[in-house]
């Protein structure tokens, strides 16, 4: 996958989401489709963090991902991303990040003092273009149970 395409909408969804938990990490899952290389998110699916140290690090909660993935796979939309926050910046993936990196998606991460969105294929640490702001009628997932 070449490029990552998402939705202003979503991009907003995961900034509030971001800002909401600070100084937590949130985490959460993006739902979307595969055209060639690239990429193009429809459904974010906020996700409860349950690190031990979630000021830190990150760690989904994989009841939550599984229910996720399953909702991706109703919708007929496959896991395209992954994204949680950096509370305190940067924009770069920590050694967590890329010890913690399971699935062949790239992984979003958010700064929110820099109010920079930046995308990495974990655990090599290449950048993935991002494009914001496209229009394609996305949906904010429901927190899920």
């Amino acid at each position: 996958m070449l490029a990552l395409k998402l939705p202003s909408v979503l991009a907003d969804a995961l900034w509030a989401q971001a800002r909401h938990a600070a100084p937590r990490e949130c985490v959460g899952a993006l739902g979307g489709v595969v055209h060639a290389e690239v990429a193009e998110a429809r459904a974010l699916y906020p996700l409860a963090n349950i690190a031990v140290d979630p000021e830190r690090e990150y760690l989904a909660d994989p009841g939550q991902l599984l229910r996720a993935l399953r909702a991706m796979q109703r919708e007929g939309l496959h896991l395209v991303a992954l994204y949680h926050s950096h509370p305190r910046g940067p924009a770069t993936p920590s050694l967590s990040d890329t010890r913690l990196a399971a699935y062949p998606v790239p992984y979003l991460i958010a700064d929110v003092p820099g109010q920079v969105l930046r995308a990495y294929l974990l655990p090599e640490g290449t950048r993935v273009p991002l494009h914001l702001g496209v229009h394609d009628g996305p949906q904010v997932g429901n927190p899920l149970p």
